[in-house]
C-alpha cells in the first residue's frame, strides 16, 4: 500500500487550495483515511479524517468550518479542501490511512504518503 500527496502550493491568507491523495495497492478491506499536518518545529498533528463510507468524517477544532475531507473509493483517492487560509495552517500535510474506523493518533494509522508543503503568506 502507498499513498502519494499533492497539491501543495503558496497561497496567501483567505486563500483555498485543494490537497489530494492517492492510494495505490490499496487493501481489500474497508479503511479510514486522514490528513495530517506537521508546523516546522512541532509535531505532527491530527487534521482530518473521513470512514470507508463517507458519512464518518472527524476534524480537528483548529479546521472546523473551513477544511473539507472527502474521498472517492472507486478512484482510491481522498481530498482535503481547505478554505479561508492562516499562516498558522502553513505546514507539511501527510496523508494517511489505516483498516477499519478512523482515528486521530498518528500511531494509529499504518500508511504514510511522502506530504506535501503548503505555505500561506500574509
Amino acid at each position: 500500500v502507498q499513498l502519494q500527496a499533492f497539491g501543495g502550493g503558496l497561497v496567501q491568507v483567505g486563500g483555498s487550495l485543494r490537497l489530494s491523495c492517492v492510494i495505490s495497492g490499496r487493501p481489500n478491506y474497508p479503511y479510514g483515511m486522514a490528513w495530517f499536518r506537521q508546523a516546522p518545529g512541532k509535531e505532527r498533528e491530527f487534521v482530518a479524517a473521513v470512514a470507508w463510507n463517507s458519512v464518518i468524517l472527524k476534524y480537528a477544532d483548529s479546521v472546523k468550518g473551513r477544511f473539507t475531507v472527502s474521498r472517492d473509493n472507486a478512484q482510491n483517492t481522498a481530498h482535503l479542501q481547505m478554505n479561508s487560509l492562516t499562516a498558522e495552517d502553513t505546514a507539511i500535510y501527510y496523508c494517511a490511512a489505516r483498516p477499519g474506523n478512523i482515528r486521530d493518533r498518528v500511531s494509529q494509522y499504518d500508511y504514510w504518503g511522502q506530504g506535501t508543503l503548503v505555505t500561506v503568506s500574509s
